[in-house]
C-alpha cells in the first residue's frame, strides 16, 4: 500500500490526509438549475447526485441528450467550455460502476506562482489556489515536526503533492470517488486473537478500486475524447482526503480521516484528475463540533491535537510501515498496541456518524477467517511462503512476513498478565 501523500495519517483506505486541516466552510453552491434540468437530486455534504438510471452502452445515446443543458460551465475566461451534461454523465457512469459517493472540485492553475510568493497580491488568486497553498503549508509543517517517522519518501516534492497540476499538466478538475467498505461482521475480541483494521479484512482495495477507476476513465474518454485523465487509489502523490473534502464527500475529522454524513468513517477513496473543466460540488462542512471521542480513544496518544496525528505514535504506522524487529517499537508503545497486529480502527469506531452507516454487500470487502478472527498462535507459526500464499490478495502483505510476526509477538506478550 502506497500512501496518497497526505501527511496525517491513517493507513487504512486512503491512508493520509492533510496534516493540519482547518474546519471547512461551504463554498459556492452547485448550479441547482442545471441539476433540476437534468433530473438530478443532490445529497448535502456527500457531493453525490442520484440519477434515474445508469448509462450503459445500450442506452447512453438516449441518456445523454436528456442531460444536455443550455448552461455552459467555464472554469475561467480562458478555459475550454463544456456542457453540464458531461458532469452529470460522468457521475452517472461512476455510480453504475459501483462507486457510492462522487464529487468534483476544480483545480486552480495559480499554485505554482503562489508557492513562490506574493499569492494574495496576484490578480488571479482564487479559492482553489488557496487550498493548494494551505495543503503545501500544512504538509511542510508536518514534515518539519518529524511526524512522518521513517517514511523518508514523504519528504520528496511536497509542492507536487499539494498541486495536482504537477501530476497532470493542465489539470482543471478532480473527480473524487468513495466506496463503502463497512461489512456486517464483527472482529473476534476473545483472548488469543489478533485485531486487523477493517479495510484489510477483504481483498486489496487498491486493485478493486483501480479497476473501476480505469473503467471510468475509459467512459470519460468516450464522452470527451480530447480529455486527459489520470487516476489513483492511494497510489500517487495526491492528497486525496483533502480533495475529497473539497468535492463534498465528507470532512476531515479530528482523527485526520474523512467522515461522511452518510457512510461514517468507512469510505475508501480514489480520484481521477482530468483536464475537463467540470462543475464543482460544495465543499463539505465540518460537523465534528466539540466532540473529542476519537482523540480520547487513541491508545497511544497519537492525535496530538485536533486534526494533527503524529505517525510515529500511530498503531497503523507501527504495525504496517515501520520496519525492524521488536526493538524498533518502544516498550511504552508496545504495551499500548494491545492485540492489534495490522492497523487500528479505535479512532474510527467511536465516531457518532458511524451510527448512520449501512453495511456494503460488496464481495471484495468481505472478510476471511485469517482477517476477521486471526489466531495469534497460528499466525506465529507461518513461514514466509505460507504467509505469501494466504495474503496474496490482501493489503496485509504490506507489513511483510517479518513485520507481521513481530506484531504477533507483541500482541502475544500483551496477553500475559504483568
Amino acid at each position: 500500500m502506497k500512501p496518497d501523500a497526505l501527511a496525517t495519517f491513517h493507513f487504512h483506505k486512503d491512508a493520509w490526509s492533510p496534516p493540519f486541516p482547518e474546519p471547512s466552510t461551504p463554498g459556492p453552491r452547485s448550479r441547482k438549475a442545471v441539476a433540476c434540468s437534468a433530473g438530478l437530486t443532490k445529497r448535502k455534504l456527500i457531493g453525490k447526485q442520484t440519477l434515474s438510471a445508469p448509462a450503459t452502452d445500450a442506452n447512453r445515446s438516449d441518456v445523454l441528450p436528456t442531460l444536455v443543458s443550455a448552461l455552459i460551465v467555464p472554469l475561467s475566461t480562458n478555459a475550454p467550455r463544456y456542457p453540464m451534461s458531461i458532469t452529470a454523465a460522468i457521475k452517472q457512469e461512476a455510480h453504475a460502476l459501483g462507486f457510492d459517493a462522487v464529487g468534483i472540485t476544480q483545480v486552480s492553475g495559480d499554485h505554482a506562482q503562489s508557492a513562490a510568493g506574493d499569492q494574495e497580491n496576484s490578480p488571479t488568486f482564487n479559492s482553489e489556489a488557496a487550498v493548494s497553498q494551505r495543503l503545501f503549508d500544512r504538509l511542510t509543517e508536518w514534515l518539519r515536526r518529524g511526524y512522518h517517522g521513517t517514511m523518508a519518501w514523504m519528504e520528496r516534492a511536497p509542492d507536487k503533492r499539494a498541486d495536482p497540476r504537477q501530476v497532470l499538466p493542465d489539470c482543471r478538475s478532480i473527480i473524487s470517488l468513495g466506496t463503502n467498505y463497512l461489512t456486517e461482521h464483527r472482529a473476534n475480541e476473545q483472548p488469543g486473537y489478533g485485531r486487523i483494521a477493517r479495510y484489510a479484512w477483504g481483498k486489496d482495495y487498491h486493485k478493486t478500486l483501480s479497476k473501476r477507476l480505469k473503467q471510468l476513465e475509459q467512459r470519460i474518454s468516450s464522452l470527451a475524447p480530447d480529455a486527459q485523465t489520470r487516476s489513483y487509489s492511494d497510489t500517487g502523490p495526491i492528497m486525496e482526503k483533502a480533495w475529497a473534502e473539497q468535492a463534498g464527500l465528507g470532512w476531515i475529522g479530528k482523527h485526520s480521516n474523512l467522515v461522511s454524513a452518510e457512510y461514517g468513517s468507512w469510505l475508501l477513496l480514489g480520484e481521477i484528475l482530468t483536464t475537463l473543466a467540470l462543475d464543482a460540488d460544495e465543499p463539505a462542512t465540518d460537523l465534528c463540533g466539540s466532540c473529542t471521542l476519537c482523540i480520547q480513544a487513541c491508545p497511544t496518544g497519537a492525535i496530538t491535537e485536533p486534526y494533527v496525528v503524529d505517525a510515529t505514535r500511530c498503531i497503523s504506522y507501527l504495525t504496517i510501515e515501520l520496519r525492524g524487529d521488536e526493538a524498533a517499537v518502544s516498550r511504552e508503545l508496545q504495551g499500548d498496541m494491545g492485540n492489534k497486529i495490522f492497523g487500528c480502527d479505535d479512532c474510527l469506531d467511536v465516531c457518532p456518524f458511524n451510527l448512520r452507516a449501512e453495511p456494503t454487500q460488496e464481495h471484495a470487502f468481505q472478510p476471511s477467517r485469517w482477517s476477521l478472527s486471526p489466531q495469534l498462535n497460528e499466525l506465529s507459526q507461518l513461514d514466509e511462503q505460507t504467509f505469501a500464499t494466504i495474503f496474496q490478495h490482501s493489503p496485509i502483505r504490506r507489513a511483510k512476513h517479518q513485520g507481521l510476526l513481530r506484531n504477533v509477538a507483541i500482541a502475544q506478550r500483551n496477553l500475559k498478565p504483568m
